[in-house]
């Protein structure tokens, strides 16, 4: 019995030593690598050097056009359109570029900046931090995967990685927060109310005479895609415009349930544009969207 519980002892000292030594070289693994991200860190060559949390706003042009942003609390905004519907993710994912632009090289005793194509930058890039500091980027001609770039006001030519600019390089369509859409079909369409030119027409789903009736509404409403827009922030005295003013539009009222309780949803729908569709917006949102005349046609059963 002795003999059996040293063994058991030999074996549990191994062990402990065995996890002693993988801990032990698990940190120093940690260490070495914080060490050379610190060595990196201190050998790159900054373009910029701003915390994003620091950057107030900033303007640019990478082929789509002048785009301007600001920031009031901790909330970005387009600046021509206070209004406009701006999703988050794009101007932080761009503060947190601007501010932390490291150079692959530093240029020294280079050409002249038309061989860079810096005295006619292609791209530009300004930002301005919270104490009014004015940082401007001149992006010029590429070498490679990278571009040539200085700042305004420096002699200083660097090449930066092309990728700096994928973070600016969307339209301002693509940065609009669209609304949310639920998931409406036969299975949990309860009733539509259609108020039209003061009349009122209603489906509902516990009307046998009305299965296929609640059916094509729900295939209409099922099949709507809220990926295009008009406007993006329209004003009260523009709805006419559109056939959305309170006279002229036909206001759709789906019940519906999700997650076993019944919800509301309210289309408003304008008139055509021409192209195939027609103007609509949703609850109390400012979008006015572009749906098919066919989808529309079948919510309203026409």
């Amino acid at each position: 019995m002795r003999k059996k519980n040293k063994g058991i002892l030999i074996l549990l000292a191994a062990l402990v030593l065995l996890l002693a030594a993988y801990f032990g070289l698990r940190t120093w693994n940690v260490r070495q690598e914080e060490k050379e991200e610190e060595e990196q860190e201190a050998a790159a060559v900054h373009v910029t050097d701003t915390s994003s949390g620091d950057i107030a706003s900033f303007k640019f042009n990478v082929g789509n056009g002048d785009l301007e942003f600001h920031k009031e609390g901790d909330r970005w905004y387009y600046t021509p359109d206070k209004d406009f519907p701006l999703k988050q993710s794009y101007p932080e994912d761009m503060a947190e570029t601007a501010g932390n632009i490291t150079a692959d090289r530093e240029l020294t005793d280079g050409d002249s900046l038309d061989a860079y194509g810096l005295d006619d930058p292609v791209y530009t890039l300004e930002y301005t931090d919270a104490d009014g500091n004015v940082t401007e980027l001149l992006f010029g001609n590429m070498a490679g995967d990278d571009y040539y770039v200085m700042k305004s006001r420096s002699d200083t030519v660097y090449t930066v990685a092309s990728s700096v600019i994928d973070p600016f390089n969307y339209a301002l369509d693509d940065m609009a927060q669209l609304d949310d859409y639920p998931s409406i079909g036969s299975g949990n369409l309860v009733k539509e109310v259609i108020t039209q030119d003061g009349g009122t027409t209603t489906y509902d789903s516990e009307n046998d005479d009305q299965a296929e009736d609640i059916a094509a509404v729900a295939g209409g409403l099922g099949a709507v895609t809220l990926s295009e827009a008009a406007d993006y922030s329209v004003e009260d005295e523009d709805l006419d415009m559109y056939g959305l003013d309170g006279t002229s539009r036909i206001t759709v009222e789906a019940t519906y349930t999700q997650d076993d309780e019944d919800q509301i949803l309210t289309l408003y729908i304008g008139n055509e544009d021409g192209n195939g569709n027609r103007y609509v917006m949703i609850n109390d949102s400012r979008i006015v969207y572009l749906i098919s005349d066919e989808i529309c046609d079948n919510i309203l059963n026409m």
